[in-house]
């Protein structure tokens, strides 16, 4: 029997690598003849550097600048020449300094996306000529002006000074020089892997979605996207129209906007997170000869459905011929729902532990359990059957591991 064991983290409980380590366990304390292929995966946000050196890629170590300007150490990944920069890891909220109960110290005025330029370009000293940017996560509103400064760009105001970090900055911008912007880039494919479709401004934009998550109030909202407006029409009159239309297109709103500094200077393409991720990690090929595959993330909801991690796996599977299990924290879908999408089977560790904290606290023993108990189901699971009441089929459980971080944050 050859599983293929392919999960995203369970958020605020456990990474991916943890999830597919502890279901493999079950698995083969069920079945120890079992072949089980562990490949942790991501939807191109956090998690996506772990499950790129999971498919081979080598991790480098690089020091950056943090989101709110201090040295942080941070990484990227290599594998040939392509190259896979988390922006999470060098200007995310889970970079921010913690104040003393342990809670990030928002600061979305004054946020950069500095550190994920510098990620770029220390890969690009590396040898990239192709380089994977997962966005998610973000705690920065700054357009990726920080970014762009890392890569060579000048930001100036109007008395010819470069501007200080942080979007709220950008509201003194009058002049964007590109001239030495690292001429490397022009050789450089680079892919946005987003999830997210919004544009830079407006309602639906980076500061009015986003801004709040990452600490923003309304007027610094307001502020935020008048500043992305004023970086918008300085770059439009750096490369035109060319400008305007990345500020509207989708994905610009990415990652406090550094999609549309991608979009706009860097020629990026834009595509979907999981797709991009499920492919350099091979999962289509890792399929063959495969019995089952399993997935799952913390908190299976309608923005699984949506086409987060679960579902891109599910796809990829369906395209294999091979039969796809879900696995999950808590479920907040109904049986039809997760039944019409696919799905064989999905087992919510709520309806093992319905404690919400003890569920995060022991998934990883829960996991075991449940990597057991799909073992011993799964010839009847195979044949058609649904031997016991499915966890799907139970009303949804309360939060539970991964559900209380589910941010949704770019």
């Amino acid at each position: 029997m050859r599983i293929v064991v392919a999960p995203d983290k369970f958020k605020g409980s456990l990474e991916a690598p943890d999830v597919a380590a502890s279901l493999a366990a079950g698995i083969r304390s069920a079945d120890p003849s079992a072949e089980v292929v562990v490949l942790p995966v991501a939807d191109g946000g956090e998690g996506t550097l772990e499950a790129a050196v999971g498919a081979g890629f080598t991790a480098h170590a690089v020091t950056v600048t943090g989101p709110v300007g201090e040295p942080l150490g941070a990484q990227f990944a290599l594998r040939g020449t392509t190259a896979v920069v988390e922006m999470a890891l060098a200007s995310g909220l889970a970079a921010l300094p913690v104040d003393e109960h342990g809670q990030p110290v928002l600061d979305a005025p004054g946020a950069t996306s500095r550190g994920t330029g510098e990620l770029v370009r220390a890969a690009l000293d590396a040898g990239a000529t192709r380089v994977v940017l997962g966005v998610g996560g973000s705690a920065c509103t700054d357009g990726g002006a920080g970014l762009l400064q890392a890569l060579g760009a000048r930001l100036l105001d109007a008395d010819g000074e470069e501007l200080g970090r942080g979007g709220a900055a950008l509201a003194r911008l009058a002049r964007v020089d590109l001239t030495g912007l690292d001429p490397r880039l022009t050789g450089t494919e680079v892919v946005l892997a987003a999830d997210v479709d919004h544009p830079l401004l407006g309602e639906r934009g980076a500061a009015a979605v986003f801004g709040p998550q990452k600490g923003a109030s309304p007027e610094q909202v307001r502020e935020l996207d008048a500043a992305l407006t004023v970086l918008r029409d300085r770059l439009a009159d750096a490369l035109g129209g060319r400008a305007r239309d990345a500020a509207e297109a989708a994905g610009a709103g990415a990652a406090g906007g550094v999609g549309f500094a991608a979009l706009a200077v860097l020629g990026a393409r834009r595509r979907p997170g999981v797709e991009v991720v499920l492919e350099f990690v091979g999962l289509a090929e890792r399929l063959t000869g495969a019995d089952l595959v399993i997935t799952g993330e913390g908190s299976l909801d309608e923005q699984s459905l949506g086409g987060k991690t679960p579902l891109g796996v599910l796809g990829t599977a369906r395209s294999a011929g091979v039969p796809a299990v879900a696995v999950c924290g808590r479920t907040t879908l109904e049986p039809r729902l997760l039944r019409e999408a696919g799905f064989l089977r999905t087992y919510a560790l709520t309806d093992l532990e319905p404690d919400p904290r003890t569920c995060m606290r022991e998934a990883g023993r829960l996991l075991e359990d449940v990597g057991a108990r799909l073992v011993r189901e799964l010839p009847g699971l195979l044949a058609g059957q649904h031997p016991g009441p499915q966890a799907a089929d139970r009303a949804p459980g309360p939060t539970a591991a991964g559900d209380g971080a589910r941010q949704g944050t770019a």
